[in-house]
C-alpha cells in the first residue's frame, strides 16, 4: 500500500467504515494512494463487558477513558518506542485548530494515529505518555472524536497527488494561500438577469488570473480579514 496510512482508534468503528465508502476518500483508497485502518478500542479491553471507561478519581460527573486500554490500542497498531514515537493525534476541543497548513503536513506523513475520545475525558496520563499532538476542528463540543476524524481524513486525502482528477483544483482551494477561493461561474452565461463577468469570457488568461486573485483578496477581506496578514502573493 502506497501513501499515507491513517489509523483511527474508536469505539464506534461502523461510523468510520461507512464514511470511507463515499467520494474522494473512497477514490483515494481504491487507487491505493491512501489507506485507513480502523481499530476498535474495545478489542483491547480484557473483561467480558469490554469496558473502556471508569469513574474519575476525586469524583465528578461523567466517565473517563482508561489509559491502559488506550495505550494497548496504540501499541497494537504501531510499535511504540521511546526513541521513535508514532504520530498520535488526540481529537479534542482543547487542541490546536486544524487548518489547511496542518492538513498539508499530515498529507506528507507515512502514518498517523487518530484517537477518537468519548465520554467526559481520557486519562491525562495517556495524553502525557502517548499523544504527540492535539487537534480541534472548532470551538464546540462533539459527542466524540469520530466526526472530527472524518473531517481530517477528507481534508488530507484530497491533498495526496493522484487522488483528485484535477490536481490544480486542490492547490487552488480556499486557505492553500491563506486566501479564500474566488467566485466561480458556469453555464448559462446569463442567469435571472445576472451575467458572468466579462473578463471570464475574454480568453485572456493573464487577466483572468489577475481577476481571480483580486476577487480572492476582496472576499477574504470581507469574510476573513484575519487571514490577510499571512497571505501569499501569487501574481
Amino acid at each position: 500500500m502506497k501513501g499515507l496510512k491513517v489509523n483511527v482508534l474508536t469505539i464506534f468503528p461502523d461510523m468510520i467504515e461507512n464514511f470511507l465508502n463515499y467520494g474522494i476518500v473512497r477514490r483515494a483508497i481504491e487507487k491505493e494512494l491512501f489507506s485507513v485502518s480502523i481499530v476498535n478500542i474495545r478489542d483491547s479491553a480484557v473483561d467480558k463487558h469490554k469496558t473502556v471507561d471508569d469513574k474519575p478519581y476525586g469524583g465528578g460527573a461523567g466517565m473517563i477513558m482508561k489509559p491502559d486500554i488506550l495505550a494497548s490500542s496504540v501499541e497494537s497498531t504501531v510499535p511504540f518506542k521511546k526513541n521513535k514515537r508514532p504520530e498520535v493525534i488526540f481529537l479534542t476541543p482543547q487542541g490546536k485548530h486544524f487548518n489547511q497548513s496542518k492538513a498539508n503536513r499530515l498529507s506528507m506523513l507515512d502514518e498517523v494515529i487518530l484517537v477518537c475520545g468519548r465520554y467526559r475525558a481520557i486519562d491525562e496520563r495517556f495524553r502525557e505518555l502517548y499523544v504527540t499532538e492535539e487537534l480541534s476542528v472548532g470551538d464546540f463540543v462533539l459527542s466524540g472524536g469520530e466526526p472530527a476524524a472524518m473531517v481530517i481524513i477528507d481534508a488530507v486525502a484530497r491533498l495526496i497527488p493522484g487522488v483528485l482528477n484535477d490536481f490544480e483544483s486542490g492547490i487552488e482551494d480556499s486557505f492553500q494561500t491563506n486566501l479564500l477561493d474566488c467566485p466561480w461561474y458556469t453555464r448559462p452565461e446569463i442567469f435571472k438577469g445576472h451575467k458572468v463577468p466579462d473578463v471570464l469570457l475574454s480568453g485572456n488568461h493573464a487577466e483572468i488570473k489577475k481577476w481571480r486573485y483580486e476577487q480572492s483578496v476582496k472576499r477574504t477581506s470581507q469574510r476573513r480579514p484575519d487571514l490577510l496578514d499571512n497571505s501569499k502573493d501569487e501574481l
